[in-house]
C-alpha cells in the first residue's frame, strides 16, 4: 500500500511511503531538511511500523511538540492502521 500523510507544524509538509504489512520502504519526506530527511528515510528503510514507533515517536524538534521523525512513527502507525480495518 502507498500512503501519503501530510504533516502537522514541521517544516516537512507531506511524507509518502509503502507499507507492505508492517514493513515500510520508500519513505520520502517533501520539504524539510533534505539531508537529514534523507538519512532517516535510509535509515529507517525495511524497518516494521513498531520499530519505527519505538525510536521515533516523540522527538521534538527545537521548541515544537513534534518533529518530521515523530510526524514519520505517527504516519506509519496511521497508515497501518487503517490497512487493517480495510
Amino acid at each position: 500500500m502507498d500512503y501519503t500523510y501530510h504533516t502537522n507544524y514541521t517544516c516537512a509538509q507531506a511524507i509518502s511511503f509503502h507499507l507492505d504489512g508492517n514493513v515500510v520502504s520508500n519513505i520520502s519526506f517533501f520539504g524539510g531538511c533534505n539531508g537529514n530527511l534523507k538519512a532517516i528515510s535510509k535509515l529507517v528503510d525495511g524497518w516494521t511500523v513498531e520499530q519505527i514507533e519505538e525510536k521515533l515517536l516523540g522527538n521534538t524538534c527545537g521548541m515544537r511538540p513534534t518533529s518530521c521523525a515523530d510526524q514519520l512513527a505517527k504516519a506509519v502507525r496511521e497508515a497501518y492502521d487503517k490497512q487493517l480495518a480495510g
